[in-house]
């Protein structure tokens, strides 16, 4: 598996992890009936920010975007956000992503990574961020509509650069 920047010809197999992930509605909080012309503006960022995709040969396993986490005076603080496809988790694909991740904002001058919205039922990403350097700040209770749990909170993290 590598990690390389997405391009053009990525984006079918990437819109089909998109729609996959965003469609189950529970991990992320965009809207499941999100289009793909919606989707890939979204996904796709621009300097300053980066999209990547970790693949095996043409495959690709999962994604990750990322950039300031605000503009002007926040801009010094990271964001990022990762999607795995279902048959490629567990597999490393995220700890690989998270650590491109880290690499890329280090190496960018920024002083930490902020990720602004994990669902706190998601516990594999919550497990992973938390092993790779992320607190949990906060939690903003009942503000994730769950599809089989109901309202459940969304955790603000943090990861010091």
């Amino acid at each position: 598996m590598r990690i390389r920047e997405i391009d053009s010809s990525d984006w079918p197999q990437v819109w089909e992890i998109i729609r996959d992930v965003v469609r189950a509605g529970e991990t992320f909080p965009y809207d499941p009936a999100m289009t793909e012309e919606q989707a890939r503006p979204m996904w796709v960022e621009t300097p300053p920010g980066r999209t990547v995709v970790a693949v095996d040969g043409d495959r690709v396993l999962g994604t990750a975007k990322m950039g300031p986490n605000r503009p002007g005076p926040g801009s010094h603080i990271a964001t990022a956000s990762f999607m795995v496809a279902a048959n490629a988790r567990r597999t490393g694909v995220g700890t690989a992503l998270c650590k491109d991740v880290i690499d890329w904002a280090g190496a960018a001058g920024y002083a930490g990574i902020q990720f602004n919205a994990v669902v706190e039922t998601n516990a594999t990403a919550v497990e992973l961020y938390r092993r790779h350097g992320w607190e949990i700040l906060g939690t903003v209770p009942r503000s994730f509509e769950h599809p089989a749990l109901g309202r459940v909170g969304l955790h603000l993290m943090y990861r010091e650069l």
